[in-house]
């Protein structure tokens, strides 16, 4: 049996889990507590980790059973072929969400990445994403010429954003 990640609809994260432990499908969904603002008042409330995702340890033949909880979009799949998450990856995840003064949750970034720079002198600032000799850059084109700048930045102050078409 492997761990995979079923991708639910927005918000319907905790009802799948409820949903396939009534099934009897070995569930995990990793929740922080955080503090919600309303007009009329604050409250914690137990937030999804991963916003819209819901890990299960199934054997793939018995995937079905999982999909056809309802909130369910889709296994994760990569070229078709659903993802399997190694069980030490859900262990360390299990370990982390018992300490949540310490858990931060971080952009996946990856060089090549479009980004843009969220605070700071270069906020607004959008490039791509270049690591270079432990140094975060990112890269901003003059397309016009053909050259490229680029400028070293905290990767903390830096948000990705969808392709290029966002750039302007």
């Amino acid at each position: 049996m492997n761990w995979y990640a079923l991708y639910t609809r927005p918000r319907h994260e905790k009802k799948v889990y409820d949903q396939l432990m009534e099934k009897g499908v070995e569930a995990f969904l990793p929740l922080i507590e955080t503090v919600r603002q309303w007009k009329d008042r604050r409250k914690k409330v137990q937030m999804p980790l991963f916003s819209s995702y819901v890990f299960v340890r199934i054997e793939l033949k018995d995937r079905l059973r999982a999909l056809q909880t309802h909130g369910v979009v889709r296994m994760v799949s990569f070229g078709g072929v659903p993802a399997a998450i190694p069980d030490w990856q859900i262990e360390q995840l299990r370990r982390v969400i018992r300490h949540p003064d310490t858990l931060q949750l971080e952009t996946y970034l990856n060089e090549g990445d479009w980004v843009e720079i969220v605070d700071g002198p270069f906020r607004g600032i959008r490039g791509i994403l270049r690591e270079l000799r432990g140094e975060t850059r990112v890269v901003i084109n003059i397309d016009g010429i053909y050259q490229s700048a680029s400028f070293v930045v905290d990767k903390a102050l830096v948000r990705k954003i969808e392709g290029k078409e966002s750039v302007k």
